[in-house]
C-alpha cells in the first residue's frame, strides 16, 4: 500500500535543502519518492495521505541507549514505584530478572519513540533488551561507525519522526507508525 507522509516541512537530511510541503511516498518499508506533497498526490491518488503538523525529518538517534534502557529500570505503571526510570540504589533494591529487564526496556523504548527516536547508540549487552529493542523496530548502532541517521530519500528506509515543537507527533521505522501523538 502507498502511503504519502506530508508536513508543514520536509527536512530530508544529507545535505539536501528543506522542502516547504514536501511529503515522502512510502511503499512497504522504502521511500519510494521524495517531493512536493501536491505533486506526489496528483501522481497518486489512490495512495492514502497522513498529514501532520511541523516538521517530517529523519529523525532521532539516541547516544544514551545503555544507560537508558540497561541501567534504568522503567516502572510498570502498576507498581508503586512512580514514573520516572530508577537508577542507582533505586535500582539496586530491585531484584531484575531477564523477564523484567524486558518489559523495562519495552516501557523504555515506547518512551524514546514517543520523543521521535529511531535508533539507539551504543554496545547493548541484556539479551532481554536487545530482544527489546529488535522486536521494537529500532535500529541498534554501535557507536563506532559516526552515528547520522539516514537521509529521506527514494530507496532509502522509510525511516523518520515528525515535530510540532516541542513535541514528537509520529515516528515511522521501515513504513510502520511506531508512535503517534494521541
Amino acid at each position: 500500500m502507498l502511503t504519502i507522509h506530508t508536513a508543514d516541512l520536509l527536512v530530508p537530511g544529507g545535505g539536501r535543502s528543506p522542502l516547504p510541503g514536501g511529503a515522502v511516498l512510502v511503499e512497504g518499508q522504502r521511500i519510494a519518492a521524495v517531493e512536493v506533497y501536491d505533486d506526489l498526490a496528483a501522481a497518486h491518488p489512490s495512495a492514502r495521505v497522513r498529514r501532520w503538523p511541523g516538521v517530517l525529518t529523519p529523525g532521532l538517534l539516541e547516544p544514551h541507549g545503555p544507560e537508558l534502557l540497561e541501567r534504568s529500570y522503567h516502572p510498570d505503571p502498576r507498581e508503586d514505584l512512580g514514573t520516572e526510570p530508577l537508577t542507582g540504589e533505586a535500582l539496586a533494591s530491585l531484584a531484575m530478572t531477564d523477564t523484567r529487564w524486558g518489559a523495562s526496556a519495552r516501557r523504555g523504548v515506547q518512551r524514546l519513540l514517543a520523543r521521535g527516536t529511531v535508533a539507539v547508540v551504543g554496545p547493548l549487552r541484556r539479551p532481554a533488551v536487545i530482544d527489546a529493542v529488535h522486536r521494537s523496530g529500532l535500529r541498534i548502532q554501535d557507536g563506532a561507525t559516526e552515528a547520522v541517521p539516514p537521509a529521506l530519500v527514494p530507496g532509502a528506509e522509510a525511516t523518520f519522526a515528525v515535530f510540532d515543537a516541542p513535541e514528537c507527533v509520529a515516528t515511522v521505522i521501515r513504513g510502520r507508525l511506531l508512535h503517534r501523538r494521541r
